[in-house]
C-alpha cells in the first residue's frame, strides 16, 4: 500500500512539473511575442498573446487544484510538503509573468510614430534578458538546480540596469520631443513591465533554490 502512495505521489509531481513547464513555455513565448508585436506594430499579434493569457490562468487553476489535492490526500512531508508549495507559487509567479506580458501586448496600438520613435529600439534587448531569467529558471526548476538558480537571481542586475538606462533615455527624448510623450508614456510601462517580470523571474528562482536545498539564496547585498 506504502508502494502504491509513494508511486501515486511521483505521477502527481510530474504532472504538477508538467503543468508549470506548459505554464512557463506559454508565457516566455508571450514575452517574445509581446515585445515583437511592440516594435513592429502589429496588432494581430498582441491579440494571440492576450487571448493565451486566459490558458496561462487555466493552468495555474489546474495547478492550485492538484496542489491542494495533493496536500490533502497524500499528507507530504518536508522535501515532498516543500515541492508541492513551491509549486504552487511557482505557478502564481508565472501566471504574473504571462499578465505583464498581456499588458505589454495592450499597448501595441498606442506607439505613433513607431519608425522615428528611437526609444522603442532599447526594449527588446531588455526583453531578451528577462526571457533568458524566465527560460533559465524554468529550466532550473525542472532540473532541481540551485547553482542555475542563482545565476538567474544574479541577472535581474542587469535588467534593472537596462530599465533605468531606458528609463533616462526616453525621459530626455520625452523633454527634446515634447510631441511623443504619450507614446514615450507607454514606453515607460512597457519597460516597467519587463523590469517585473525579470523580478518575478527571481522571485521563482529564490522558490526553486528552496525547494532544492531547504534554504534560500545569500542575499548579495547582505
Amino acid at each position: 500500500m506504502n508502494e502504491h502512495t509513494v508511486k501515486a505521489f511521483d505521477e502527481d509531481i510530474t504532472r504538477l512539473r508538467g503543468l508549470i513547464a506548459e505554464m512557463g513555455g506559454l508565457a516566455e513565448l508571450s514575452i517574445h511575442e509581446a515585445l515583437d508585436a511592440m516594435v513592429k506594430g502589429d496588432e494581430e499579434l498582441a491579440k494571440k498573446v492576450v487571448k493565451r493569457d486566459k490558458k496561462i490562468d487555466a493552468l495555474e487553476s489546474e495547478v492550485d487544484k492538484l496542489a491542494v489535492r495533493v496536500i490533502a490526500l497524500r499528507a507530504p512531508m518536508a522535501d515532498d510538503l516543500r515541492e508541492v508549495i513551491a509549486a504552487l507559487k511557482i505557478a502564481g509567479v508565472v501566471e504574473r509573468i504571462g499578465d505583464y506580458s498581456k499588458n505589454i501586448a495592450k499597448r501595441v496600438g498606442e506607439i505613433e510614430g513607431r519608425s522615428r520613435f528611437e526609444p522603442l529600439t532599447l526594449l527588446p534587448a531588455m526583453g531578451e534578458i528577462a526571457s533568458e531569467m524566465v527560460h533559465d529558471v524554468l529550466t532550473a526548476y525542472a532540473a532541481r538546480d540551485p547553482a542555475l538558480a542563482r545565476e538567474v537571481i544574479a541577472a535581474d542586475e542587469k535588467v534593472d540596469a537596462f530599465y533605468n538606462s531606458i528609463f533616462r533615455n526616453v525621459v530626455s527624448y520625452m523633454v527634446e520631443n515634447p510631441a511623443t510623450i504619450s507614446s514615450a508614456a507607454q514606453l515607460l510601462f512597457v519597460a516597467r513591465n519587463i523590469e517585473r517580470i525579470g523580478d518575478h523571474a527571481t522571485n521563482v528562482a529564490e522558490m526553486v533554490h528552496f525547494a532544492a536545498t531547504g534554504t534560500y539564496p545569500p542575499d548579495e547585498d547582505g
